[in-house]
């Protein structure tokens, strides 16, 4: 079965009344946990994306703080799931400057907690291809942004 296009999903949407509408958007947060986590966010704390990124900075503080670093393994498998759900907060957020702030946050921790990155190379390419999203995700904001941001980042 193939899954109808945005469009067309759009212009359906647009004729239904807000009861199915709900009923829709229940149903969808029931079925996968992401789309509950996004839905949370785009009810509760859209308004406030300052209040969020604070919110992500501890979790990712939190999880940094719980790793196990007995093994270069479980530090790169660690790591890797700590980058995915900045990933997924950074598309609830869609802002460039939510991005960069939490991408930056995330090299920061890196550098932070002693996270050694010239004993694997995938770590170091993971750090390296972070650091080119931070350049890209800095290039379309504003000159006094881009250079506040270039000073938190630890090098």
């Amino acid at each position: 079965m193939k899954p109808s296009s945005i469009s067309e999903i759009k212009k359906d949407l647009e004729k239904r009344d807000s009861k199915e509408l709900l009923e829709y958007c229940l149903r969808l947060a029931r079925y996968k946990k992401e789309n509950k986590e996004l839905l949370a966010f785009l009810l509760f704390e859209s308004d406030n994306v300052s209040v969020y990124v604070e919110n992500v900075k501890q979790e990712t503080e939190q999880q940094f703080v719980e790793m196990n670093k007995n093994n270069i393994y479980f530090i790169k498998k660690s790591v890797r799931k700590i980058l995915r759900s900045i990933n997924k907060y950074i598309r609830f957020s869609l802002s460039k400057q939510t991005e960069a702030e939490l991408l930056i946050h995330f090299c920061n921790c890196l550098v932070r907690y002693s996270i050694p990155l010239k004993k694997s190379r995938q770590l170091m390419n993971l750090y390296e291809s972070q650091l080119k999203k931070i350049d890209a995700a800095l290039s379309v904001l504003h000159p006094d942004l881009q250079y506040d941001f270039k000073k938190q980042l630890l090098t």
